[in-house]
């Protein structure tokens, strides 16, 4: 079984945009401040630019060390070398094995305990709940799971489990002890008016809230 850095950054285009910050120039930043994983999320039209960003994010993080995840396309993640992370209504995690191949990271949303369950057998290397709190990065989020809520699901799956939707510095210390392996985060990784030195220090803040050490 894969292990899954604790402090899982998702770079959502949409939120880097209404911030004035570029992808490249945040993913260094995340990984300069020590971030191990990142997962893209382009919600809109994969044009060249976007794709010849998201392969020099690729190439950063093949030179770190560090593991990237594309959200939703299997097709970008193949051309990239890089993980996929599906939801409910994305292509099948078993269609996504058999296109990635065996050593592809491969994570799957769930909402609830019953798609928890289904996906305890899929061939996932990790599982994300939530949201476990209100979000504003979806335009239509499901129901906010709650952490006792959580604390139940975790016992309904062995694989790593990566609380998503919500999460801030005030909160993520909860979603650990409810036993979440992972907490997936994209706004509060991104302060206000920030410039990519404020983000870095913001992984900083971030890596010692989850416990993390230089890895």
């Amino acid at each position: 079984m894969k292990t899954l850095p604790r402090l899982y950054p998702i770079l959502d285009t949409g939120a880097l945009e209404r911030r004035g910050l570029g992808l490249a120039e945040t993913a260094a930043a995340m990984i300069e401040g020590g971030a191990r994983i990142l997962q893209i999320r382009h919600k809109g039209l994969w044009s060249g630019r976007v794709f010849e960003d998201a392969r020099e994010v690729a190439a950063l993080c093949r030179q770190a060390g560090a593991t990237l995840i594309v959200n939703d396309r299997a097709d970008i993640a193949k051309l990239l070398g890089a993980g996929l992370h599906v939801g409910q209504d994305d292509l099948a995690p078993t269609d996504a094995r058999a296109l990635l191949g065996d050593e592809a990271v491969i994570g799957y949303s769930t909402h609830n305990a019953a798609q928890l369950r289904d996906a305890a057998a899929e061939p996932v290397d990790y599982i994300a709940l939530g949201p476990i709190f209100g979000t504003t990065s979806k335009q239509n989020p499901d129901p906010a799971v709650g952490i006792d809520e959580l604390r139940r699901c975790r016992a309904l799956v062995e694989k790593p489990l990566v609380g998503i939707g919500g999460i801030t510095r005030e909160n993520a210390r909860a979603v650990f002890d409810a036993g979440a392996d992972a907490v997936a985060v994209i706004a509060d990784l991104l302060p206000t008016g920030a410039a990519a030195a404020d983000v870095r220090q913001r992984i900083e803040e971030w890596r010692g809230i989850a416990g993390v050490s230089a890895q």
